[in-house]
């Protein structure tokens, strides 16, 4: 096969240098033929191409291999036969080549299958309200000085292509679920049917074809807001195009350059905006003469009304240790001291994480996201220093717990005394019920009356625990006086003195029997 540059050579000797095709031969070492075929035929560059190919051995099986190929490509991927599998079949059938040919007319059958499946595509539409596509990407934000890696949640609707993004530390399940009620909240609604890829935080099981194993508490996510989820088929990015497409959109548009921030609020509150900016200056791609956010806000009015909020939290039993904490995402949290040697329920969540026992939360933090973190509450270790008041000193809990000035200035003078930590635990102790203010309030009031000691303390909480003095019940005006009756002491003496009749009785019975016979008389 001659290269191109020695066709070139020859189409300049002949046609600009005059030279006759002998010389030509003589110069490049080339056939008479091959001069000939290049000077009449005009190409610059010659190709061999078999028109009929033999295959003396596999082209009577060409058929029957191309059945079992096809039946092949059509079986799940764990199921699929290795090509020397298929060659076996094959020669089980008749088939008396080799392997090679096997192989050499499998990988063509596979290229051409490839070819004519990427090469074409079906264009969806859908009706407002119909359905949105969720996905995942990974981009690079410096966060707190901090170059990081954020998991960045998806949703598109697929009708008006309007798009909410929302930035997150893991693509956990309860940031799934968190996602899309933010999504939902920012749209005002949702639509009737979800497009997902097969991801583990939703699909525990792929089955033949359509058919899936949601996890349940997706499920629960799904029927909250009233959503038939609908899985795409594995390795087809192509199903849920959209929010494929919205990826590089994003990638490119929002996250190019690195942006900095202090917070992932601070982060998601930008990105809101980002959304909003982009999709009013962006034309809808079918309907042109309407921006994104105006197809948007005529699709709201057929999405299905948002209900509130999902208590999306991932469950999961744990251990509590001997020094009340828990360990979950390689950190640990501190729980309710009364709750040690039982199990705990933790319900993570987006933000926070929780721990329940016996139906009632027995922790409550901020979420971290780093490794090896202690959060304590100091609340959490006041049954442990009833016992042991003289770790208040040195306790990891206590160490950076900030207590108001009047608590701390009631600390520092009851530091002085011999007993004085066993007291700071008994003031303490009634942040629980009397809360944080009225303990403060008290320590307050205490110092004011310069006898800062945990008796007074805790008499003034217990003043002000007593109810308040019932209110003066109002007299109907039936019953208020005309007159104000006025005390005359001249009457009592009047009846003292000795009279006719029974009355005269008044000093041998006494007045008091005198003033009851006079009022029968009456």
């Amino acid at each position: 096969m001659l290269v191109v540059e020695t066709i070139a050579k020859i189409r300049r000797a002949y046609f600009q240098d005059r030279k006759s095709i002998k010389q030509i031969c003589r110069e490049l070492r080339v056939s008479r033929n091959t001069v000939r075929k290049v000077i009449r035929s005009g190409a610059t560059e010659l190709i061999y191409e078999r028109r009929v190919q033999p295959l003396p051995k596999i082209g009577p099986w060409a058929g029957t291999l191309d059945d079992m190929l096809s039946a092949n490509a059509r079986k799940p991927k764990r199921e699929r036969l290795t090509l020397i599998r298929v060659f076996e079949e094959l020669r089980a059938r008749g088939y008396d080549g080799g392997y090679d040919a096997v192989r050499r007319y499998a990988s063509v059958w596979n290229r051409e299958e490839r070819e004519a499946t990427a090469s074409a595509y079906v264009p969806l539409t859908f009706d407002p309200g119909e359905a949105y596509q969720f996905d995942w990407s990974h981009e690079i934000v410096v966060i707190d000085g901090v170059t990081t890696t954020v998991k960045v949640a998806h949703v598109r609707l697929c009708h008006s292509r309007m798009l909410c993004v929302r930035a997150y530390p893991r693509e956990t399940q309860e940031m799934v679920f968190d996602a899309h009620d933010k999504a939902f909240a920012f749209f005002g609604g949702t639509c009737t049917r979800g497009i997902y890829d097969n991801m583990k935080t939703a699909v525990d099981t792929i089955f033949v074809g359509r058919d899936r194993a949601y996890n349940r508490r997706f499920q629960q996510m799904c029927g909250h807001y009233l959503v038939e989820p609908v899985a795409c088929t594995p390795a087809s990015g192509w199903e849920k195009g959209q929010v494929e497409n919205q990826v590089g959109v994003v990638r490119r548009r929002f996250f190019v350059p690195r942006p900095k921030f202090k917070s992932y609020a601070e982060l998601n509150a930008w990105l809101v905006d980002r959304c909003v900016a982009w999709a009013k200056a962006s034309p809808h791609p079918e309907l042109k003469d309407r921006t994104i956010w105006d197809v948007f806000q005529a699709e709201r009015e057929s999405l299905v009304p948002y209900v509130g909020p999902f208590d999306g939290f991932h469950a999961l039993p744990a251990a509590v240790s001997k020094t009340c904490l828990v360990r979950f995402d390689n950190n640990r949290y501190s729980v309710d001291a009364r709750a040690v040697g039982r199990p705990v329920e933790i319900r993570a969540y987006a933000e926070r994480i929780e721990f329940w026992q016996d139906g009632k939360v027995v922790g409550r933090h901020e979420r971290a996201f780093g490794r090896n973190k202690d959060i304590y509450d100091p609340l959490h270790y006041i049954p442990v220093l009833a016992r042991k008041p003289g770790a208040l000193r040195n306790g990891a809990p206590f160490r950076d717990w900030e207590l108001p000035p009047a608590i701390r200035r009631v600390q520092r003078k009851l530091g002085k005394l011999p007993n004085g930590d066993r007291q700071m635990v008994q003031i303490l102790s009634m942040i629980p019920t009397d809360g944080l203010e009225a303990v403060e309030a008290a320590c307050s009031e205490a110092l004011r009356e310069g006898a800062p000691a945990a008796a007074v303390v805790l008499n003034i909480l217990a003043r002000h625990r007593e109810p308040a003095p019932p209110l003066t019940i109002a007299t109907p005006d039936a019953l208020r006086l005309t007159y104000e009756p006025v005390a005359d002491c001249k009457r009592y003496d009047s009846l003292r003195r000795p009279t006719h009749g029974k009355i005269a009785g008044a000093g041998r019975d006494g007045p008091a029997e005198a003033l009851r016979h006079e009022g029968r008389l009456r």
